[in-house]
């Protein structure tokens, strides 16, 4: 039975060896993309096209034409390669220049007997002259299609740029020129399936594959990835989703947070892919490091049936970074669901009130039974497709709820919750982890299903913990004490686990409390002896220690520019620092806010952090003077928040802090051994 998508939604592919069909109302080129896990193209030797039409498991026409059939072998694509998409565009020379000008196309994944798996009808094109028709990827060992339809008004090198790509232009009018020569050649079938076709390919040692799971920031320790100019979690005013983090820089976010982070622009080009064989996990900045050890593999599922989830069931240079993609491929598969869900609904209702508005434009329907046959008619339509959709939808919500339970027990401590277990065998770590979470994300369809919201280390920007009421979902019934005191157990809480996760000695908290109203929540900070120094109080207090961590910055700074890194004067802390700064911006005066807002711009690159807990609206009170500070950082809150977003459509994500369950020791446990590594190693 075919199945019929809508933009966003996906299915399972239960075959490996395809035809992916086009038929268009005129000629279009068809082409596609490879990448990696994050959907890098990292490189014109992952695209596939009319002038180098073959790469390992993909093969397309060298001409435009109004129907292609492409040759795809999923079993064929490398072990490097997570995501293929597919990519439409419509002829340079002659021709309608926009797809709104076209029947819309129509693009079907089909088995090699012809059996129709999957179809899409790309509908809602205007000025648009290529488009991201589907897009093939990996999921938990498995591979799924999903229907994209993303349009690109600028053309096929607008198209190519947004993948990633260094100058799309130019190889978008290699494209288009290769197609002009008519270098026309027929697609051959795939040949059929043999006894022998399920043994594994006997190939020769293969080239290094590019690498997997990681940017080249990663391999070196303390490096700070290129810092996005804003995070891809922000979601409104004063910030708009970014990048997308990835990650996964996260989240990516990083995607951000999704892909957070990037690509070193000077490394040399990435190896094309390969036909088959093991992963390289080679990095080209570790040096005579041994190959991790390979990720788990899931156990074989029934037939037809997904597979049993797996946890870090996904690339990467340890188990860490396994565990951290695979977060973030969930957070991408719940937004692309939850996208296609909404998209089917929307469809269904605006279909129903196109016909009830059919339906009552015959004045004679309106007085007869055919008027209210045609209405119920257009009702139990929409009902029964909002049913169709919501059953795809529950579909994939059980398979994430069911990867969920077994990646959460499995997280190490940077990236799981107070009460998850793993907390009681905690010990002072040896190496910063590659992320650490912040809260959890939900959306109102699957307010069950958590996903963690993981940020990159080192902070690229500093927190904003919201102590005020406005725009939260329960802030309105708490008062201004009440939810003060939340925002600053969010903010030791958070504060906490930042120096739980990093070396001995390789984290140094300093707080600002002018008037002393954050001593309670302070308390076990204070007692386990992890600050710094005392809280400053006071405007000389606040003058003193701002001074502090600016002279420390411009030393840094200079040091780094002088080549001399590692020969910082006598005294200076090296470590990564994070000044809290509570009641902001009471205690401070023209001088400390434009201290506070230097070291907001400049501190993260040379380790210095700051984490604000402030009521935005009372700040706002002071004028523009605050607002590039509160630009600059990213804002969370204390109770439920939707003011936050995903990488990929933009959805308004429920934010909720990760707060130490009531009664609990583990903080001053954890608080406990921290303290005492520090002893020692100091």
């Amino acid at each position: 039975m075919t199945a019929e998508l809508v933009r966003g939604q996906n299915h399972p592919l239960s075959q490996a060896r395809l035809e992916i069909r086009i038929a268009a109302g005129t000629p279009v080129v068809a082409a596609a993309t490879l990448g990696d896990e994050q959907g890098r193209v990292l490189g014109a030797e992952w695209v596939v096209h009319p002038g180098a039409p073959t790469l390992p498991g993909l093969e397309v026409s060298r001409q435009a034409a109004a129907d292609h059939r492409l040759a795809v072998d999923l079993g064929a694509v490398p072990e490097a390669v997570h995501r293929v998409h597919v990519l439409l565009a419509l002829p340079a020379a002659g021709g309608p220049v926009s797809f709104g000008a076209v029947a819309a196309p129509f693009v079907a994944v089909t088995g090699l007997d012809g059996t129709e798996l999957v179809s899409y009808t790309i509908i809602g094109l205007g000025a648009e002259s290529a488009v991201v028709a589907l897009e093939l990827y990996r999921r938990q060992g498995a591979w799924k299609v999903r229907a994209v339809g993303q349009g690109y008004a600028g053309g096929l090198a607008e198209l190519l740029g947004d993948q990633g790509l260094h100058e799309p232009n130019q190889l978008a009018n290699g494209i288009h020129e290769a197609v002009a020569r008519s270098l026309a050649r027929a697609v051959p079938m795939p040949p059929p399936l043999t006894a022998d076709a399920d043994r594994p390919r006997q190939t020769a040692t293969p080239a290094p594959g590019p690498e997997q799971g990681a940017t080249a920031a990663q391999g070196v320790p303390g490096a700070v990835p290129p810092r996005p100019p804003l995070s891809p979690y922000d979601a409104q005013p004063p910030a708009t989703p970014a990048q997308p983090a990835p990650p996964h820089g996260g989240p990516a976010p990083q995607s951000g947070y999704g892909g957070q982070g990037a690509s070193d622009a000077s490394a040399a080009p990435p190896p094309a892919p390969t036909v088959g064989g093991p992963i390289d996990y080679s990095h080209p900045r570790r040096q005579n490091a041994a190959p991790p050890p390979p990720p788990p593999t899931a156990p074989p599922a029934q037939p037809g049936q997904p597979a049993q989830p797996v946890a870090g069931d996904a690339t990467g240079w340890s188990m860490d970074e396994r565990l951290y993609n695979q977060v973030w491929g969930m957070f991408e598969d719940l937004a692309r669901s939850t996208a296609a869900y909404r998209s089917a609904v929307d469809f269904a209702d605006s279909r129903m009130e196109k016909e009830l508005d059919a339906a009552l434009a015959d004045p004679r329907s309106r007085i007869s039974g055919q008027g209210d046959a045609a209405r119920e008619a257009a009702r139990a339509k929409q009902t029964q497709l909002v049913e169709q959709a919501r059953a795809v939808y529950d579909r994939d919500l059980d398979q994430l709820m069911a990867e969920s339970d077994v990646v959460e027990p499995a997280l190490p401590p940077a990236y799981a919750r107070w009460d998850n277990p793993v907390w009681h065998g905690y010990r002072v770590p040896f190496e910063v982890p590659m992320a650490v979470r912040l809260g959890d994300l939900h959306l109102p369809e699957c307010a069950e299903l958590r996903i963690p919201m993981l940020v990159r280390l080192p902070l690229e920007r500093g927190l904003w913990i919201d102590s005020g009421a406005a725009g939260s979902l329960d802030g309105s019934f708490l008062d201004a004490h009440e939810l003060h005191r939340l925002a600053m157990d969010t903010a030791v809480a958070l504060a906490a686990r930042l120096i739980a996760v990093h070396p001995a000695g390789d984290f140094t908290l300093h707080v600002i409390d002018p008037a002393g109203s954050g001593a309670q929540a302070l308390a076990p900070l204070a007692q386990a002896g992890v600050l710094a120094a005392p809280p400053a109080v006071g405007a000389a207090g606040v003058a003193e220690i701002l001074a502090r961590l600016t002279q420390r910055v411009d030393l840094v700074q200079m040091a780094i520019r002088g080549g001399a890194a590692d020969s910082l004067p006598p005294g200076v802390d090296a470590s990564e620092q994070l000044l809290i700064v509570n009641d902001f911006p009471h205690g401070f005066d023209d001088r400390a806010v434009t201290q506070l807002r230097y070291l907001a711009d400049e501190g993260p690159s040379v380790g210095v952090h700051l984490m604000m807990v402030a009521d935005r609206e009372e700040a706002s009170a002071y004028g523009p003077l605050l607002d590039p500070l509160w630009r600059s950082l990213m804002r969370l809150t204390p109770v439920p928040d939707d003011h936050l977003a995903d990488p990929w459509v933009g959805h308004a994500w429920t934010y909720e802090p990760i707060l130490v369950p009531p009664g609990s020791q583990v903080l001053q446990q954890v608080l406990a051994q921290v303290a005492a590594a520090r002893t020692k190693y100091s």
